[in-house]
């Protein structure tokens, strides 16, 4: 198995928003960034993914199988964190560890339980007192703590300190280590993706701009800076979005070789992706 995510032209139509022919995969074994504005389409089409949306054009395999049609044996390979709490709020820790055990043949009290000691969550409250924060670290390690081969992510750093991010991406990494594991992560803390991620999805507007290989995303693209004169003797063709300043101008293109005489640097995700969806 090549892929453990194949999206291919998913169309999905709503009252206001739509899902375009939407075409990405997932290597196994590689870390792939879905980025992209609020709205943009990043949470639907993971629930798409997961099976939570109606069926429309298109298909969707996870692990080999059709996404609305998962196997149980293949429900207990798959790590799920959406951005929020997906459990009962009246829950405890303790409870959920049972529900959890009640689920996944394959839970493991063990390693849940030391996540929770980790991140320093309590035992005894209910869900419903939780921070944002422990709500996302309590989503991460339930869905490391059975045979997850494949984390589907949304969110996942959203509300965490910059320490406790840090820890995150280092268990990620660490699940990583294992070369049959996977990992789709939506997030709009981009400065994480260039820790952890392998490729780069971006979607825009309900359709895929491109799907890349982080680091040759990342050499492609450069941002000129420019005076007006120099902006004017650029190629239309050749600019993906302008920022323009009082004194300076700032040009994203993947042609900075055409420009030899114009300084170049070299770009952020979150700026090739603010550069894209720049009207």
């Amino acid at each position: 198995m090549e892929n453990c995510i194949e999206v291919k032209n998913i169309t999905r139509t709503y009252p206001q928003f739509s899902l375009k022919n939407v075409t990405f995969s997932v290597p196994c074994g590689s870390v792939v960034g879905f980025i992209g504005e609020n709205g943009a389409g990043k949470s639907t089409t993971i629930r798409a993914i997961l099976g939570l949306l109606k069926k429309g054009e298109g298909s969707i395999t996870v692990l080999g199988e059709n996404a609305d049609e998962l196997s149980p044996a293949t429900k207990e390979k798959i790590g799920v964190v959406f951005d929020g709490l997906s459990f009962p709020e009246n829950l405890t820790v303790k409870q959920l560890d049972k529900v959890m055990g009640g689920i996944y043949k394959t839970w493991d009290s063990d390693r849940f339980f030391g996540y929770m000691a980790k991140f320093e969550l309590p035992l005894g409250k209910t869900f419903k007192s939780f921070s944002r924060g422990m709500v996302m670290r309590l989503s991460i390690a339930a869905a490391l703590s059975h045979d997850t081969q494949l984390l589907i992510l949304d969110e996942p750093t959203s509300g965490l300190d910059p320490v406790m991010r840090s820890e995150i991406l280092d268990i990620f990494l660490e699940f990583m280590q294992d070369e049959s594991h996977s990992i789709l992560i939506s997030t709009h803390i981009t400065s994480d993706l260039e820790h952890i991620a392998d490729y780069i999805c971006f979607i825009h507007k309900g359709e895929i701009m491109f799907t890349e290989e982080r680091n040759e995303m990342m050499e492609r693209h450069r941002i000129l800076k420019c005076t007006d004169e120099q902006l004017n003797s650029i190629d239309k063709a050749d600019i993906i979005g302008v920022r323009r300043g009082r004194f300076q101008n700032e040009v994203l293109t993947t042609n900075a070789h055409k420009y030899p005489d114009i300084p170049a640097d070299a770009p952020t995700i979150e700026e090739i992706m603010v550069f894209y969806v720049k009207e």
